[in-house]
């Protein structure tokens, strides 16, 4: 039987007012919920009541991934340079990376992941393709050196996750593997009563070229989401763009005078056209330090990434670099550019016969360009940011758009890391082949904030009962007494011996205190004794997640409590229906 909470000796300091500089709920209701503190920007001490709930999300975690038959280790989050240098990501990481020196000079970084630190463990002792597949996860701390910590725990520079890391001797294998992760990182989201989408991603500093990341649904996530009623998914960043560009009705080349526009809003005014209808331009370099202009639909923004692999190496010019070759900002386009400029467009612009774009001239525009007539296109690539209202690339239907929290994501890393530091085995024939990878992450501490985001309301916290600090909340409204605090300490044990987990509050505090605390903290159920009630045989029942609340005979709180305990056994969605039937009439 789990020890009983007993918030008189509980150190939990909740606030009446939202701090300062919480922006979002979670951040706002874990700190008022007395679950966290700031220790400094970024970086937070987790409370009693916060220690619980993250335990609870870490076990879900361990559960589900002990299910896959992976097994859990830990290493160091102290990594020596050589290996980040190995593997070539000790430059690449950016700033970001946590580097430190010790006294003999040798440098470290602090782990922000450990694909490094785990292929050097197993190269000189995973030997034979019969001791594959392997998979292995940790739960640790990990550390970024974000430029802008905010939103809590949904960017700060100090988290905890879960990284899981499998080896293969096939595509087939990994691929197996890859699945079963998904659906394993599926159901770690049910369990926490998450809404949830897996999207298509990119692989960013990690690497590989498959992967898809899990993003609970919130407005206040970082992430722009598009979906469909067929089921695709994507981040915007790395999903496959169809635009929907129109052509404009001017066949000749014309040049029109363009006093004062400069962006494509202005340019689709003045010309009473539809931005639809224009084309925007954006220059910069490639690899070899050759100029690149690239051309995309006038209502889509540029993707970086995408732009990255269609010219290796691209950066966007500065202003004064585009002076430097005669580029006006505002008014560039594919007529009269510098000799030896490369122009590369986004696909979706091959079926319009006729473009808008700058004549690179300050103050003019052409309408009535044509590629292969007034200007050639030297390569056509996805270029732009997916967005709601682009055409589905697997039904052809328009698409939705959302936000979300990234709270996990899958990789197929294949040999990116192997091969850099040659972890190879031996297979059937003898020969030495490298490894082929994969690598699965949770954010635990995302996820406790993401469950926050998507369960609360204007008084706090409504934790799913698979995650919650406890089960239920007894509220004695008078103590000190030999009567109401003694049947709430009986109500309490009730509770416990039917293996629910029990806070009691026992402090000597007003009845709107402890109230406004229990909706606060977010407990599920809280059991309200009073001396009014016990004159009449009865306590008052209220269920966190809707308010419901009920009066009903101390007499037949067990039977009630033993039906919801009956549905304990299923908690695939958190278990937001336990309570229900205690309300619904199910039970009387």
């Amino acid at each position: 039987m789990a020890e009983m909470l007993r918030l008189k000796n509980l150190y939990i300091p909740t606030l009446k007012e939202d701090p300062a500089d919480a922006d979002i709920a979670s951040h706002r209701l874990l700190l008022r919920s007395g679950m966290l503190r700031k220790t400094a920007s970024g970086v937070y001490t987790f409370l009693p009541l916060g220690m619980r709930v993250l335990s609870k999300v870490e076990n879900i975690v361990r559960q589900e991934m002990d299910a896959t038959g992976a097994y859990e280790i830990m290493m160091p989050a102290l990594q020596p340079s050589e290996l980040w240098l190995e593997s070539g990501r000790w430059d690449d990481y950016g700033p970001e990376l946590m580097r430190l020196s010790d006294r003999h000079d040798r440098g470290f970084c602090l782990g922000p992941t450990h694909e490094e630190l785990i292929t050097a463990l197993i190269r000189d002792e995973l030997r034979s393709y019969k001791q594959l597949p392997l998979s292995l996860y940790q739960i640790q701390v990990k550390f970024r050196d974000e430029i802008r910590p905010r939103f809590g725990l949904l960017r700060s520079r100090e988290f905890i996750m879960k990284d899981a890391y499998s080896f293969h001797d096939s595509q087939e294998s990994l691929q197996k593997t890859y699945d079963d992760m998904s659906d394993a990182y599926g159901r770690i989201c049910d369990r926490c009563a998450l809404d949830w989408r897996a999207v298509e991603a990119d692989s960013g500093q990690i690497g590989g070229k498959v992967t898809k990341e899990f993003m609970a649904l919130a407005e206040s996530g970082e992430a722009e989401l598009v979906f469909c009623d067929c089921g695709y998914s994507a981040n915007t960043e790395a999903g496959e763009c169809l635009a929907h560009p129109t052509a404009h009705g001017e066949a000749e080349l014309k040049k029109i005078e363009t006093p004062g526009v400069h962006t494509i809003e202005d340019l689709a005014a003045f010309l009473d056209i539809p931005a639809s209808s224009t084309v925007k331009a954006l220059s910069g370099r490639d690899a070899d330090d050759g100029l690149v202009v690239l051309f995309v639909p006038g209502t889509h923004e540029m993707n970086e990434l995408k732009a990255q692999r269609a010219v290796p190496g691209f950066q966007l010019l500065t202003d004064e670099e585009m002076e430097s070759f005669g580029l006006h900002k505002g008014s560039m386009g594919p007529v009269g550019l510098p000799d030896g400029a490369r122009v590369i467009a986004d696909t979706s612009l091959k079926g319009v016969p006729q473009w808008v774009v700058g004549a690179n001239e300050e103050g003019f525009h052409y309408v009535g360009a044509a590629p292969g007539r007034d200007f050639m296109v030297d390569g056509w690539a996805d270029l732009c940011v997916v967005q709601p209202g682009d055409a589905c690339p697997e039904c052809g239907c328009s698409l939705k758009g959302a936000r979300g929290i990234e709270v996990s994501q899958v990789f197929q890393l294949g040999t990116k890391y192997s091969e850099s530091m040659h972890a190879t085995f031996l297979d059937k024939d003898g020969k030495e082949q490298p490894f082929i990878m994969g690598c699965y992450g949770v954010g635990i501490t995302r996820m406790m904030a993401a469950i926050v985001e998507q369960h609360h309301d204007d008084a706090g916290i409504q934790w799913p009962l698979a995650v919650a600090p406890a089960h239920v909340c007894v509220i004695p409204l008078v103590v000190g007494d030999d009567e109401v605090q003694p049947k709430a300490e009986e109500i309490a044990r009730a509770c416990q011996r039917l293996g629910f987990e029990v806070a009691i509050d026992d402090r000597d505090e007003r009845a709107g205190v402890k109230f406004a605390d229990a909706d606060l903290i977010g407990w599920p159920l809280q059991i309200i004794v009073g001396k009014r009630g016990l004159a009449e045989g009865k306590v008052e029942i209220k269920r966190r997640l809707t308010g419901e609340r009920r009066d009903l005979q101390v007499d037949i709180l067990p039977e009630l409590l033993a039906f919801a305990n009956r549905k304990m056994g299923n908690m695939n969605n958190g278990g937001v229906t336990i309570f229900s039937g205690m309300f619904d009439g199910e039970v009387q």
